[in-house]
This record gives structure tokens, sequence and C-alpha cells, in this order.
């Protein structure tokens, strides 16, 4: 009798589709087997950047050009070494549609600009840069592209060795390095590293997520519309000062995560991969299924084994060359569908029925398990709005294999809230089943807002709360209703939505200080300027100004997350929602946790019902002075549970609280707050 997918054990609503789920193993079965039989290994097979591409081999003191271009008619080398002339080194046609090039040690040298040129199938005769190139650069007067030869007589030496298998729940700080300065420029991988990374180490955070490191043509593109993608973008430096920045943050104790793009590619001709030999469908789908309406960009070809081997090899080249801790795959929603995710998900007919693309299931399927097999322990994140069952379980156990997903619905839903609805009406069930929504045993990382919400057309969490009012009533001597509200909820908003929301945690760089300004790239629409593309860490750094005390919240809840692992714990549990005060009590890793919600109320004695007899203290409390609160509360003060285990509280209006065992009560304790002096004409209960 065959076994019961693991998957289907644990969700009896998938029994329906436990045949597709089977046939899904099956088949990434079928193909790791094949794979093995002719690589030995996944990781063996992942080296199609080491067999194509630009090579200078030691042994034989000689370079090798290769390219796959199955339909191409010719190819030649041309650039810098042979004055970008058509006809002197062609290439010589390969079986299985690869085509090579073999020169002396001395043709070819480091920092050298080339390309291919190439007649398609269809008589097309274009320059194009070379698929695996390892260094894209764009010329400052014509702006066009051009491959370079990378191979540094001084590489990199890596100084620090990082395993993300110890690193515990991931609270991620999703970061651009070209915006990472003040100044209005693209800024470079070595100010990053030595300018933001402390920033982010003493901010608490455990991983740096790098987002438009794959090379791009357009910068406002946000580094999602992919044309060279072994190349790390030029914008900000050399390949060798990538590997700076990373090395220099395992060093600070922070994993580092690529934002790959593997989901669509750039459209352009000269730049990526687009009717690369002139047959219209190298790697991407012919006709309108190789066409992404929404994001105008090319749709890879998964079902294809030479595509699927060029990603394979990619994933491989960012883990192995850069040491790259895991990724975040964007777009994963278009990849699973064939309507790209454009539709509602209402059941589960909707994620096995003949919308989804097995293809490319199986591609992702063979990824994660190269991520693993590579860097145990590496973690991969899904972009993910569909809530596809089984995307972060085990392979073995039914699944596609990323470790985690995003909760792409909680900012969504406070932005919403935000835009459409008073506090007063605000509902705390609502509320609940939005953050706590997410599949049993699939990890999410939760997050208020990300880089999306920060773009221009929308606004930060910090600016749909206190909007204009930042630019004049910022400073901590200028009391002001708007701001008071918008830190309360700002601190509210973050603690709730960790707590019940996922097993990891994101925030984009300056959104936990209450970066006052939206993002937006130069373009012709603000006459290509570079003043909100930017971060204004000026802001945070002075004391007299308010940002401080909603990153010192910050600071303080990555601390309490990070030392007390609570991103590991099971989900939270609801213990009490009373609508009258809007307080809602929830309880996870031992801890509780009570948010009140209120414009106005806030009860004294006030009961709740906690598990355990142990008397419990108050460990963190967001209306702490140093957070910009009220000191409403005083820390000191023990937490007795009486024989009916009701514990009775002050719970101050628009604050949340955090209580933990007492010290001598068993079990462990974490105390973040500190006791507190009572501002003038604050005040204060106990």
């Amino acid at each position: 009798m065959t076994e019961i997918p693991k998957l289907v054990v644990d969700d009896p609503w998938l029994e329906p589709h436990q045949a597709a789920i089977e046939r899904r193993m099956t088949r990434f079965s079928q193909e790791l087997t094949a794979i093995e039989e002719h690589s030995r290994t996944l990781t063996a097979y992942a080296t199609g950047h080491k067999y194509a591409g630009i090579h200078f081999h030691a042994p034989t003191q000689q370079w090798t050009v290769r390219e796959w271009a199955p339909q191409a008619q010719a190819i030649s080398l041309i650039g810098d070494f042979n004055d970008w002339q058509r006809e002197t080194h062609p290439l010589k046609s390969l079986p299985g549609g690869v085509w090579e090039l073999t020169l002396p040690h001395d043709a070819l040298q480091h920092g050298q600009q080339v390309k291919l040129h190439i007649i398609g199938a269809d008589g097309s005769r274009r320059d194009r840069i070379p698929a695996c190139i390892r260094r894209a650069v764009q010329d400052p007067t014509t702006h066009d592209y051009s491959g370079q030869i990378w191979a540094p007589p001084v590489p990199h030496v890596w100084q620090h060795h990082f395993d993300p298998a110890a690193l515990g729940a991931p609270l991620i700080y999703e970061s651009h390095v070209g915006m990472g300065g003040e100044e209005a420029r693209v800024h470079t991988y070595r100010e990053f590293a030595e300018s933001v990374l402390p920033r982010i180490a003493k901010a608490g955070y455990n991983t740096v997520q790098l987002m438009a490191v794959q090379e791009h043509p357009y910068y406002g593109s946000f580094g999602y519309h992919v044309s060279s993608f072994f190349a790390p973008c030029s914008r900000f430096g050399t390949p060798e000062d990538l590997k700076f920045l990373i090395d220099t943050a395992h060093g600070l104790g922070l994993a580092v995560l690529l934002d790959i793009v593997h989901s669509h590619a750039v459209k352009n001709l000269s730049e990526g991969l687009n009717d690369f030999d002139g047959s219209g469908n190298q790697y991407f789908h012919d006709g309108d299924r190789g066409e992404h309406p929404a994001w105008d960009s090319k749709c890879f070809d998964y079902g294809r084994p030479e595509v699927r081997q060029f990603l394979l090899s990619n994933v491989r080249y960012w883990l192995e060359e850069f040491r790259f801790d895991g990724f975040r795959f964007d777009g994963v929603t278009s990849m699973l569908y064939h309507s790209r995710g454009n539709k509602s998900f209402g059941s589960y007919d909707d994620y096995f029925g003949s919308d989804a693309d097995e293809d490319a299931i199986l591609y992702l399927q063979l990824a994660a398990k190269l991520i693993q097999d590579m860097k145990p322990g590496a973690i991969a994140i899904a972009e993910d709005m569909s809530g596809m069952p089984g995307l972060c379980r085990p392979l073995t156990e039914g699944g596609v294999g990323f470790t985690h997903r995003l909760a792409m619905g909680i900012p969504d839903y406070w932005i919403k809230l935000l835009k459409h609805s008073r506090d007063e009406d605000w509902n705390l069930d609502d509320l609940w089943s939005v953050l706590a929504n997410r599949r049993h045993g699939e990890a999410t990382i939760a997050y208020a807002e990300s880089h999306d919400q920060a773009l221009v057309g929308d606004k930060t969490l910090a600016f749909w709360l206190m909007d204009q009012e930042m630019y004049w009533h910022m400073a901590k001597a200028d009391p002001h209703p708007v701001i008071e509200r918008g830190i309360a909820l700002h601190k509210l908003i973050r603690l709730v939505t960790l707590v019940l929301g996922g097993e990891g945690w994101l925030n984009f760089m300056g959104n936990e200080f209450g970066h006052p300004e939206w993002l937006d790239f130069p373009r012709e629409g603000n006459g290509w300027s570079y003043h909100y593309c930017r971060r204004q860490w000026s802001l945070v750094e002075n004391p007299e100004l308010k940002y401080q005390w909603l990153a010192e919240f910050d600071r303080e809840l990555m601390d309490f997350a990070r030392k007390t692992n609570l991103l590991a714990t099971p989900p939270a549990q609801v213990l009490h929602i009373d609508h009258g005060p809007k307080i809602l009590v929830a309880e996870r890793g031992n801890f509780i946790f009570v948010f009140n919600f209120s414009v106005s109320e806030s009860p004294f004695g006030y009961p709740i019902r906690v598990p355990g007899l142990e008397a419990r203290e108050l460990i963190l409390d967001t209306d702490a002075p140093e957070f910009g609160g009220h000191n409403r509360l005083d820390p000191s003060i023990p937490y007795p549970v009486d024989a009916d285990g009701i514990m009775k509280i002050y719970s101050p209006s628009r604050t949340g609280l955090v209580f933990g065992l007492s010290y001598g009560s068993a079990g462990p304790a974490v105390r973040v707050a500190a006791v507190r002096g009572m501002p003038s004409g604050a005040e204060r209960r106990s």
C-alpha cells in the first residue's frame, strides 16, 4: 500500500488532491533520478555557468567561450580585443546547440568589454551579452551595456564563515544598496557594508535581504527586470565589492539573502535573453504564454531542461561564488499558475487544477533541494499570495520545499484599514483572523510593510498615520495629537504583527523609524531626480527628533524576539477579545500579550485569565517614555495570578504590553523594560 503523503495526513481536506500531490512527488523523483544518473548529483548538474560563458583555464592556459543558442545560424565574439570586428573570431557549432571558441591566454584580459554577434534563426543580426556573463557594464555616454571579462588578479579573500542553520528565526532587514545612503545618488556595495550594515546589526536584526543585485538595465525597476542573471549590478561596484559586503555582514553575525528573480526577465533585446538565438522561444515560452501582461516582461519556459539547468546553475552560483545564505524568490505566484495568479483563490481546486504550472513547480522543487544540498539550513522564502498548500513543506512530505512564505495579505490589510477606517471602527475579530491566518506547519514571514508600501503612489505606515504633520511636528518638544496617535499606533501595529503574524519578520530599511518620505526612482516624471531614492539616516541620529523613539522601540522589539526565540514557538493563541475597550489578549511562547487599540479607554484592574498560576512581570511596554510613550505603567510592579488564574492589569489606551514569568518563577524570563523615571505631566498607574 502506498504511504499517504504527510501533507495530506496533516490536512485531510487535501485528500481529493492526493493524486495530484503524488504526481508532483513522482515527477520530481524521476527527474532527480535522471539528473543523478547523468551528473551524479543535483549540485554537479547545476554547473551550466561553469561550462558556458567566458572562462580562463590555468592548466591549458587557454580561454574558452561557450554559448547555448540552438537555433542560431552563426556566432562570433567581438569586443575591445578585436576592435569589435564581427567576422574575425567565429564560434563553432557543437552538438546540443552549444557554440564554442578557444583562445590563447593573451587573447583576452581582465576588464575588457565583449559581446556576441549572433545571426539568428530568423536572419537577424544582433550584438548580445553572453547569457552567463559575470559582469555587465554600461557606457556612461551611450548607456549601452556590454559584457566585461572578470578575472581579477587579486580576488576577494574571505575572512568570515557563517552557518545559516544556527540563525534561528529570521529577522530580516530588506535593503537596497543604491538608496542605502543619504546623498541623492547611487550608493555602493562598500558604502553599504561600512555604513549601513553596522546600523542593521545594532538595530537587532539577524538577516539582510538585498534587492536589485542581479543586473538590470532600468534602475527604476527596483531590480525586478533582470537582464544578466549571473552579473551583480555594476551600478553599485564590482563583484569583489559585493563579496566584501557579504563577508562584512557575516562578520557582524548577519545572514545575507538574495532577492532572486526567476519568475520573469526583461524584454530588452540588447541587454537581456529575449529572442537570444532568433527563434523567438529559446529561454521563454513562445507567443502569448511567453509574455507577462502585467509586468511587460518575458516568462521562462520551465518545461525545457536547458532552462531549468540555467536557473539551477544561477542558484548555485550565488550560493557558491558570493556565499549568500539563501533567497527570497520573487513573483512565485506568477510562476505557479498559467494565469500568473491573476484570479481569486477560493478552494483547493485552484491549486491543483489545470491552471497549476507543473513545470514551474518541478523547477522550484529542484531549486529548493539544491539550496539545502549546498547550504543546509539556508533560507528560501517564497513571495506567494495564493497560499498554495505545501509550498513551504519538505519535499519528502509532498511539499515544494521552501522554508518560508511571505504573509503578503498582512500589509495590504493594514494599509486598507488605515486608508478606509477610523480607529474606533476597527474590528478585532477581523484583525485576529487576518494576522493569525496561515497554514499549519508552513512557516511565514510576517511584516506590516515592505518596499511595496513605500513606493510612490502608496504610503508607508508612518505616512498613512501622520502624513504631512511629520514635516512640522517631529521635534520631541513639540506635542501634537496626530503625531502622538501615529507613533502609538506605529509601535502597536508592529508589535501585534510580529507576535501574531508568523515565524519570521521583515522590515524595509528606514520603516522601523518611520522614514517620512516615499521611494521614487529617477524617471522622466520627476526630472530624473534621486531626491526620493535615498534614506535619511540623519533623522534618526538627531536626538531632538521623535524618530529616535520609534527606532528605539524597534530595537527593543527585535531584542525581545531574538532573545526569547519567540518566532520559533507555536503560533499565538487568542485568550480574550473585548470589543468595548478594544482589547485583544494572546499567548505565545509562555508570554502574555495585551493589545489595547482603544482611542480613549484605559481600564484599571482589568481581569485577564492566563495559563498557569505563576506571577508575571511587565517586560515590554510600547508606552514607555524611551519609546515616546506616557510612562503610565511601573515595570517594577509584579503581577500575581490568583487561584482562578486571573491576573489584573492596567491597560492604557493605544498600548501593547508583554508579560513574562517573574524572576523566581519556573521558566524563562526576559526583562526588556528597565526601571524608568516619570516624565513631568505624564499619567502613571500601577
